[in-house]
C-alpha cells in the first residue's frame, strides 16, 4: 500500500467524524448562502480536512523510521571507498566502544629482529660523501668484499622504510639537531650527514681544530643546523693523553659536561651516545670526595666496577636535560651500547675477520654488553616517566642499537682503517678498527631507525 495515498483507510479507534458533524458537535455557528444551504464562516473547513488527512499518513511514517523507543545500538553508517571504509556516524556512546574505533599502531620493537639480505644499494659511496672519517671509508681504503652493505635489519614486529633524506630533512626544517658523546656519537653523525648529503649538501661553518671534535654544519635550504660535541663521558671529566700528562681519566659523575650543558636551550633534538671510554683506567669523583677508581693499581683506591659509574653519568645527564627543558617541545635520544667485535690481539691480522651477520641464535650478547645496555634503558625509563607528567612536548627515548650492532661483525674496517694495509703483501701485525664502521655499512640503519623515532615526536 502507498502510505501516501490519500485514500488510505484508518482503523475504527483512529477515525475522524466528517467535518460537519465535528462543527455541530462544537455549537458552531453558520451563515446561509442564496440557496438557504449552510456555508462556515470561514472556508478553512476544507482546508483543515485535508491537512489532517496528509498529517495522518507523514505521522505514521515517522513513528515508523524514529520509534518512541530506538535501539540501543544504532547502525553504523559508513562512507566506503575501495580501500577503507571511513566512519561518519556520531561519537559512541562510552569510551571503550570509542577507543575500539580507534585502534593504535604498537610501538616497533627495534631490539629483537634479523639482518636479511637486500638488494637496495647504499644511497652514498666512498666518493660520493666528503663527510665521512678517513679510518671508516672501508671502500677508499681498498676493502675487496662488498657484501657486508647488503643487509638490512628487519625487527620482528614492524617493517623499517629504506632512509629518505627528504623527510628528514623536512622533519628537522628550522631546527638544530645535536649529537653529543664520543667516537661512536660522531660515527653516527658523520652517517646522517652523508645520507643527507644525497638530497641536499651541507655546508661547514665551524670547526675547533684539525681534531674535528667540535663542528657544526647547516642545510642553508632548509634553515637546519646540525652539530657535533666531544664529550666521551658526558658528565664533567679530564682525559688521559700525553699533552695532559695523565694515565687514568679522571671523571665527575654528579656534574654535567658544560660544553654540552651550557648549550642545552638551542638544541632541538639530541642524540647522546657514550660507552667505550668507561672501560679505560679511571678515578671517580662525587664533589671533591673520590669514590673510587677502575684499573689504577698504582693508587690507593677502591676498586669498583664501571656499570654503576657509567649508569650515574648517565642519570646525570638526563637530570642535567630535565632541568633544563621539562616542559619544551625538545627530543632526547641515547643511543644504547654498541658492541666491539674483536677476536684476539687489536694489532694481529684477523681482529674481525667475519665477512656476513651472525644469524639469529647463533651468538648471544657478552655479559658486558647486556649491562651497558641495561643501565642505559633502566634510566632512560625511568627519566622518559618522569617527564611525561609535566606539560609539554619534550620527549626521552633510547635509539636501542645494543642487538642488531652484536649481530654484524662484519661491518667494521678491521685492517682497513688505513688505504691498501696490505699492498705490500700479507704481514702478521697490523692495526684493526673493530669498534667503529664501515660507511656505508650497518650504522646507516641506525639513523634509519633514528628517523622514526623524529616522525613519532614530530606528528
Amino acid at each position: 500500500m502507498d502510505i501516501f495515498s490519500s485514500s488510505l483507510r484508518l482503523p475504527s479507534y483512529l477515525s475522524i467524524p466528517p467535518f460537519e458533524k465535528l462543527e455541530d458537535s462544537m455549537g458552531m455557528n453558520y451563515h446561509y448562502n442564496q440557496n438557504n444551504q449552510p456555508c462556515p464562516n470561514f472556508p478553512t473547513k476544507r482546508l483543515i480536512t485535508w491537512v489532517i488527512y496528509a498529517l495522518i499518513p507523514l505521522a505514521l511514517l515517522h513513528f515508523y523510521i524514529f520509534p518512541i523507543f530506538p535501539s540501543p545500538n544504532p547502525p553504523l553508517i559508513t562512507e566506503t571507498t575501495l580501500e577503507n571504509p571511513k566512519l561518519i556516524n556520531p561519537q559512541p556512546q562510552d569510551k571503550e566502544a570509542k577507543l575500539q574505533l580507534q585502534p593504535t599502531q604498537p610501538q616497533c620493537d627495534y631490539f629483537n629482529g634479523n639482518w636479511v639480505k637486500s638488494t637496495i644499494e647504499p644511497l652514498y659511496n666512498g666518493t660520493s660523501c666528503g663527510t665521512i672519517k678517513k679510518g671508516q671509508n672501508c671502500m677508499v681504503h681498498g676493502r675487496p668484499d662488498t657484501g657486508y652493505l647488503y643487509w638490512r635489519w628487519k625487527p620482528e614486529n614492524c617493517e623499517i622504510p629504506p632512509f629518505d633524506p627528504a623527510s628528514f630533512l623536512e622533519l628537522i626544517a628550522n631546527r638544530h639537531i645535536a649529537f653529543i658523546g664520543d667516537s661512536m656519537a660522531r660515527n653516527q653523525l658523520e652517517s646522517l650527514l652523508c645520507l643527507l648529503a644525497t638530497k641536499s649538501q651541507p655546508e661547514l661553518v665551524y670547526r675547533d681544530s684539525e681534531e674535528n671534535k667540535f663542528r657544526r654544519w647547516v642545510f642553508k635550504d632548509y634553515n637546519t643546523t646540525v652539530s657535533v660535541f666531544w664529550s666521551p663521558f658526558l658528565v664533567k671529566g679530564l682525559e688521559k693523553s700525553a699533552a695532559s700528562g695523565l694515565s687514568h681519566n679522571n671523571l665527575y659523575l654528579d656534574v654535567a659536561d658544560e660544553k654540552w650543558a651550557s648549550e642545552l636551550n638551542k638544541f632541538d633534538i639530541m642524540i647522546f651516545s657514550i660507552g667505550h671510554w668507561f672501560l679505560h683506567p679511571a678515578i671517580y669523583y662525587e664533589g671533591e670526595n673520590v669514590l673510587g677508581c677502575h684499573h689504577c693499581p698504582e693508587f690507593n683506591h677502591t676498586e669498583i666496577g664501571f656499570f654503576g659509574v657509567f649508569q650515574k653519568a648517565i642519570s646525570t645527564t638526563l637530570k642535567r636535560v630535565k632541568e633544563e627543558l621539562n616542559g619544551s617541545d625538545k627530543l632526547v635520544v641515547v643511543t644504547t651500547f654498541s658492541p666491539a667485535h674483536f677476536e684476539g690481539e687489536w694489532d694481529k691480522a684477523g681482529a674481525c675477520p667475519k665477512k656476513e651477520p651472525y644469524k639469529l641464535g647463533e651468538k648471544d650478547m657478552e655479559y658486558m654488553d647486556t649491562e651497558m645496555r641495561r643501565v642505559q634503558i633502566e634510566e632512560v625509563t625511568t627519566m622518559a616517566k618522569e617527564v611525561e607528567a609535566v606539560q609539554g612536548r619534550l620527549k626521552i627515548e633510547a635509539l636501542d642499537v645494543t642487538k642488531l650492532a652484536m649481530m654484524r661483525p662484519d661491518g667494521h674496517p678491521g685492517p682497513y682503517m688505513n688505504r691498501n694495509p696490505f699492498a705490500e703483501g700479507k704481514k702478521e701485525r697490523v692495526p684493526n678498527d673493530c669498534v667503529h664502521w664501515c660507511m656505508p655499512g650497518p650504522i646507516d640503519s641506525w639513523n634509519e631507525i633514528l628517523l622514526e623515532i623524529v616522525k613519532r615526536w614530530s606528528h
